[in-house]
């Protein structure tokens, strides 16, 4: 399972420093569908693998090419502090059915946008 895990990892780590989504649109279905965890618990799992230090090797190779601006980053960071904690009070009352259906739902409004705007 440690091995299964780190795998995942790396090959989680690797799409999102190529195409630079965030790690939880991969992380979660992998936790759900090879570790056979529920909605809650992956999320979960997923937001306790993204803390801040997994990505700052990405970032400051992008940063360093001139692919990142700082000050974004930082305001989004503040941002995501608090709107992530809102949003993980709001998930603790809502049931697995729900949780899954958003998280596809967001899934799929993304996908589309991005497949047909230019």
């Amino acid at each position: 399972m440690t091995w299964l895990a780190l795998l995942v990892g790396v090959v989680v780590g690797a799409v999102s420093g190529v195409v630079g989504i965030g790690g939880g649109v991969l992380f979660i279905p992998a936790l759900l569908w090879i570790f056979h965890m529920n909605q809650a618990k992956a999320q979960g799992t997923s937001l306790g693998a993204l803390l801040a230090p997994v990505g700052i090797f990405a970032f400051l190779e992008y940063y360093r090419h001139g692919n990142a601006d700082l000050r974004i980053a930082l305001l989004l960071a503040a941002g995501f502090v608090v709107g992530g904690y809102f949003g993980a009070v709001g998930a603790q009352h809502l049931s697995e059915m729900w949780l899954r259906r958003i998280f596809a739902v967001m899934l799929v409004v993304i996908g589309v946008r991005m497949l047909f705007t230019r």
